[in-house]
C-alpha cells in the first residue's frame, strides 16, 4: 500500500487550479496556430491570432486566460493500492476533502474569480471559495492517483444539450443534431469550440462521457475507426457552418470533436453534447 500525504494532495490540486486558469494546453495552442495559418477569412484570422496573443500574455504574466475562471470539475482515479494519510487533527478526512480544500486554496491564492453559488434557484449566495467542486471519483488498479482538473466556464456550459434518440435513428440524424447544437451555441459560447460528445450509457452516463471526452488530447482520434471517422465528419460539418471565431464568420468554428462511448439499453440511444470554448482549460497530474 502506497501512502500520499493529505497536505501534498491539497497543494497539487491548488496548483492545478492556478495552472489551468493561466496556461492553455499545448494541443489547444497548436490547434489555434494551425487554424490561424489556414483561415481564409481575414477577420477570423485576426481573431485567432488575438486568441494566441492572449494565451501568451496569460502564460507570461500568470494571469487568467478569461475572467470566467470556471467551475472546477475534477476527475480522480485512485489506485486500489494508494491511500491518503489524513492530517493528525482530522483523522477522518478523505481524498474528497483534500480536493475541495485544494480547489478553495488554489482559487484564493491565484486570485481567481469565485463563481459557485450555494443553491441554484432561491438566494444564489456565492460560497466565496469556488467550492464545492464537481468531483467524479473512481477506483482503479495500481498504487497511483491521477487527478484531472477542468475549469469549466459558464457561457459554454450553458449551451450544452442532451437528447434521447430512438435506437433506430441513423448516424446522419444524430450527427445533424450535434451540428445543430453547436450552431445554437453560437457566439455566446465563445468559438472556436472543442466539442465533447457522449454516446450511450443512460442519461447521466452520456453527459459524463461528453464531459470526460474534453480531457482528451485533441490531437488524438477515437481509437475505434467508426467513431474516429464520425469525429472527422462532425468537425468538417461544424466548420462548414461558417459561424467562425467569436461567431463573426470564418472557417474555424471548432478545433476538435471528441467522442466517447458506452454500452446502452437496446431501447435507448442517449446522446450528450458538452460545449467547450476556445479557452479550453484543463490540467492533470499523477501522484
Amino acid at each position: 500500500m502506497r501512502t500520499v500525504p493529505y497536505e501534498q494532495l491539497v497543494g497539487h490540486v491548488g496548483a492545478l487550479c492556478m495552472d489551468s486558469a493561466c496556461l492553455l494546453p499545448d494541443d489547444v495552442v497548436e490547434a489555434l496556430r494551425n487554424a490561424a495559418r489556414d483561415e481564409s477569412n481575414p477577420r477570423a484570422k485576426e481573431i485567432l491570432n488575438r486568441l494566441l496573443e492572449n494565451a501568451q500574455i496569460a502564460a507570461d504574466e500568470r494571469i487568467p486566460l478569461c475572467q470566467d475562471t470556471g467551475l472546477a470539475v475534477v476527475f480522480v482515479a485512485q489506485g486500489a493500492e494508494a491511500r491518503i494519510a489524513p492530517p493528525a487533527d482530522r483523522p477522518s478526512a478523505t481524498i474528497i476533502d483534500a480536493i475541495q480544500e485544494g480547489v478553495a486554496a488554489g482559487y484564493e491564492k491565484g486570485l481567481l474569480r469565485k463563481s459557485v453559488v450555494a443553491e441554484p434557484l432561491h438566494q444564489r449566495k456565492n460560497t466565496q471559495t469556488n467550492t464545492p467542486a464537481i468531483i467524479h471519483y473512481t477506483v482503479v488498479p495500481g498504487d497511483r492517483i491521477k487527478i484531472s482538473m477542468m475549469a469549466k466556464g459558464g457561457g459554454c456550459e450553458n449551451k450544452s444539450q442532451f437528447r434521447m434518440f430512438n435506437p433506430t435513428e441513423p448516424k446522419e440524424t444524430v450527427m445533424a443534431w450535434i451540428v445543430d447544437v453547436v450552431k445554437q451555441a453560437g457566439a455566446n459560447a465563445c468559438p472556436p469550440f472543442v466539442v465533447g460528445v457522449g454516446l450511450g450509457g443512460n442519461l447521466e452516463v452520456a453527459c459524463l462521457l461528453a464531459k470526460k471526452s474534453l480531457l482528451r488530447n485533441i490531437r488524438d482520434a477515437n481509437p475505434d475507426p467508426f467513431y474516429a471517422k464520425m469525429e472527422q465528419g462532425l468537425l468538417a460539418a461544424i466548420n462548414a457552418t461558417g459561424l467562425g471565431p467569436q461567431g463573426l464568420g470564418g472557417d474555424t468554428t471548432a478545433l476538435a470533436v471528441c467522442i466517447e462511448t458506452a454500452p446502452c439499453h437496446i431501447a435507448s440511444l442517449p446522446v450528450a453534447v458538452n460545449i467547450e470554448c476556445h479557452s479550453h482549460r484543463h490540467k492533470s497530474i499523477t501522484l
